[in-house]
């Protein structure tokens, strides 16, 4: 996994009990702050949320799937539906313990650029984080609308993360060949499902917009006449919108079902030749995709996004069935990434691996040199990461 190079097992911090008797998740107030929770690297996102949730608080920004380690997340900064609004899971931290190989009286004088390098472990192993929460809804209003145009579609996206009101946005492409209700969610009832599988074998593709508003006891009389309001002058197809009410759990656990479906199935543990870019402008032929919005962002990360206001995040998520479908895949992704070079679209890869040092300097562009700097100073004798062959 890191050949001549350092593999932390975070797991192992479990075994360090805080005071109140979690392990490794603290909830506290600050007059200034506001409430926010002491986090190990090692813990899972669910079991954040399930601590949180016991003071009916939870964090603003997550990831679609959540039984991943939060240290994982906030070393790729940590995208979703929520990013448009709240930033990424790293733009919602606060303070972070670091373990460096620095001796101490420099650390203090270095600790600005380990809190703003998110992206990579190759300069720093994280230890707690210090992670920002806010009240939370006990109810989600889950909206998906469908389109048959392109352009309408990618429009409305737009223009409903540049107004106030919506907790998560997120645009996906179905298929005539694929199934309605994917493994990411089972949302679509059975009449809803026959529907939509007619309008789908006459036009072969569709595109769904998702878009979740939080409610609680206080607000649930008047959720329906503001989604209603939300939803004006939208460009969807007449008699394609379906509603739903979860709670607010369901919806962030809502991969959860899908996972221990395709566990039981023998058909979780195959391989994802995935592919996730940030781009400004794409073509039809997309899975996933979630807008995001420049502001949200912080320059000082090594996390490398397009330098346009308004950009995508679009996800290939693709599954295989064995090694020679695998290689396929890969060999596909390998295309769209040359053919987004030929064209010349500013596209930079999320989740990237690259071969080569010469395509990493590419990849960071003016963000290398200070990257290369954070590196020498941090990780002198780069003993952290060598498998990615970024610095060798």
């Amino acid at each position: 996994m890191a050949q001549n190079g350092v593999i932390v097992e975070m797991k192992s911090l479990n075994n360090n009990n805080n005071n109140n008797g979690n392990y490794g998740i603290r909830v506290s107030w600050d007059s200034e702050l506001g409430f926010y929770a002491d986090v190990g690297d090692e813990q899972l996102w669910i079991d954040v949320l399930r601590t949180t949730l016991e003071y009916g608080l939870a964090p603003v920004s997550w990831t679609d799937y959540l039984y991943l380690t939060v240290g994982g997340t906030l070393s790729n900064a940590g995208i979703s539906g929520q990013t448009f609004q709240h930033g990424p899971q790293i733009s919602n931290v606060h303070e972070m313990d670091v373990i460096t190989v620095i001796p101490e009286e420099e650390i203090f004088y270095c600790v600005g650029f380990l809190l703003s390098s998110s992206g990579y472990d190759e300069c720093k192993i994280l230890d707690n984080q210090n992670e920002e929460i806010l009240k939370y809804c006990d109810s989600v209003k889950w909206v998906r609308l469908l389109y048959d145009d392109f352009s309408k579609f990618t429009k409305d996206q737009e223009h409903l993360i540049s107004i106030d009101g919506l907790d998560y946005v997120e645009g996906s492409l179905m298929l005539e060949q694929s199934s309605i209700n994917n493994w990411r969610s089972s949302f679509f009832s059975p009449s809803n499902q026959t529907k939509i599988a007619s309008l789908l074998s006459q036009n072969k593709i569709m595109y769904c917009l998702e878009m979740v508003k939080y409610y609680d006891d206080h607000t649930s009389n008047t959720i329906d006449e503001e989604l209603k309001k939300l939803v004006k002058g939208l460009k969807y197809l007449g008699g394609f919108m379906f509603k739903k009410d979860a709670t607010f759990v369901e919806f962030l656990n809502r991969v959860r079902s899908g996972e221990l479906e395709l566990q039981s199935k023998g058909m979780w543990d195959v391989p994802h030749p995935w592919l996730n870019l940030f781009l400004h402008f794409f073509k039809k032929k997309i899975l996933l995709m979630y807008t995001n919005l420049k502001c949200r962002w912080d320059d000082r990360m090594s996390a490398v996004i397009p330098e346009e206001e308004t950009f995508y995040s679009v996800g290939f998520l693709h599954s295989s069935s064995g090694y020679d479908e695998c290689k396929i895949l890969d060999n596909q992704n390998e295309e769209i990434l040359k053919y987004c070079d030929s064209v010349g679209l500013n596209i930079k890869q999320y989740l990237p691996h690259y071969k080569t040092k010469e395509d990493w300097i590419k990849h960071f562009g003016k963000k290398w040199n200070i990257f290369q700097q954070r590196k020498n100073q941090f990780d002198p004798k780069k003993i952290l990461s060598p498998g990615q062959r970024i610095f060798n």
